[in-house]
């Protein structure tokens, strides 16, 4: 089997990213308008839990009577998206990725440099034959399209049903891979773990964390086909 993963809220937790980058912006306010970081971090922080994450930036400038002008703004989403993260990822998840059959792979949507940055922070690059974040090929190959996945079977030259692909949202990670005969897991964490996925969108799996990924015995599954 040709494992894949999704990144964001699979392999680690989304929100860890979220914070690091609101504290990066809490920075550069501080820096160019001189509201204290500390503070700003939680008010953004509070901004996210209650509103989301839409106009934060907006809310947050104007809560201290800087004008959210189209620059202000764009400067504090290129602090976000440009910082170098601190992430971390369970000893839990790199002991499954240390002991499944190689070679894995990743599929992540989102912005190419915001996503290499995660890869970079997490250290993980040496246990996937590569990653493949479907920005860098234009935004339409992004998920629910199978285009990056069709690079991977054609580079492994395997069957749809030699695939696996674990990700978390139920929107578009596995509706068009359930046609195809990939088998498809849904790990139930982050920000859609209670999302009740639409009729023909809920993968074939679901397991509440990574860790429990050996215990669907997919190969055995597989073989047994």
């Amino acid at each position: 089997m040709i494992y894949i993963f999704d990144l964001d809220d699979t392999l680690y937790e989304e929100r860890q990213y979220v914070e690091s980058g609101l504290n990066a912006v809490a920075s550069y306010v501080e820096q160019t308008w001189g509201v204290n970081k500390d503070l700003g971090f939680n008010e953004l922080v509070t901004l996210l839990d209650s509103r989301g994450r839409g106009r934060i930036f907006n809310d947050y400038l104007a809560m201290h009577g800087i004008p959210a002008t189209k620059k202000h703004v764009r400067a504090c989403l290129s602090a976000y998206r440009l910082h170098k993260p601190t992430l971390t990822m369970s000893n839990t998840h790199r002991e499954l990725l240390n002991a499944l059959p190689k070679p894995l792979y990743v599929v992540t949507d989102g912005n190419k440099v915001v996503q290499g940055n995660k890869v970079d922070a997490l250290n993980i690059s040496h246990f996937f034959k590569r990653v493949f974040i479907t920005h860098r090929f234009g935004v339409k190959h992004a998920k629910p399209s199978t285009y990056c996945f069709n690079k991977i079977k054609q580079a492994e030259k395997c069957n749809w049903q030699d695939m696996v692909y674990v990700g978390d949202n139920p929107a578009k990670d596995f509706v068009n891979l359930n046609t195809l005969g990939v088998s498809t897991v849904r790990v139930l964490t982050g920000e859609h773990s209670t999302v009740k996925a639409k009729p023909g969108y809920e993968a074939q799996y679901t397991i509440t964390t990574l860790g429990e990924l050996p215990s669907l015995n997919l190969e055995v599954v597989e073989g047994g086909k």
